[in-house]
């Protein structure tokens, strides 16, 4: 008699245990950036798109004929066979320990020109650059010496660069011609 009642109670606890151990465990695989919440898997780089600055936008006018376009910006990456009179460039980067990037310039034709353009904000060059750039663990890209100690430092030695002429195997060959001794 005394095992029904265990029974029944395992029958109540044991489906909650493993509602609980579900429900820890689910965060763990929902989080892409670690596993089991101990390690983290590498992701490879992902950079897909035409990179547009400001730059580059700024030769984007109104009147521009389709392939001086192509020229500034490069092949679209969406040229959509339903809408011919328009371009779309569409920039991704998806780095490891840096947030990721989306940006999207869209340039509409009126038959063979720039009709207008819609872009959403831009950064400079050096802005991109500083954007993607990350710092590798272990290295200080900072010197870690005053201008006065960098100017103290001794002078690397001088190699002496010697210039010969150039060598080669002595060879003759026979005249192209007859009769040419």
């Amino acid at each position: 008699m005394m095992l029904i009642p265990t029974r029944r109670a395992w029958a109540l606890v044991l489906p909650a245990l493993l509602l609980t151990g579900c429900s820890t465990s689910q965060t763990s695989w929902r989080n892409p950036e670690t596993l089991f919440g101990l390690l983290t898997p590498y992701r490879i780089d992902v950079v897909q798109g035409n990179v547009v600055t400001q730059e580059v936008l700024a030769q984007i006018q109104p009147g521009l004929g389709r392939l001086q376009v192509r020229e500034i910006l490069g092949t679209p990456l969406l040229a959509d066979p339903f809408h011919a009179d328009r371009w779309d460039y569409v920039f991704t980067i998806r780095r490891q320990g840096v947030p990721d990037q989306k940006r999207r310039v869209t340039v509409h034709f009126n038959g063979d020109t720039v009709a207008r353009f819609e872009a959403g904000e831009m950064p400079s060059e050096r802005e991109f650059v500083a954007s993607i750039d990350r710092p590798v663990k272990g290295r200080n890209p900072k010197p870690d010496l005053t201008p006065e100690q960098v100017a103290a430092l001794p002078a690397p030695p001088k190699a002496e660069v010697v210039r010969k002429a150039p060598e080669g195997a002595v060879r003759t060959y026979p005249p192209l011609e007859r009769g040419q001794p």
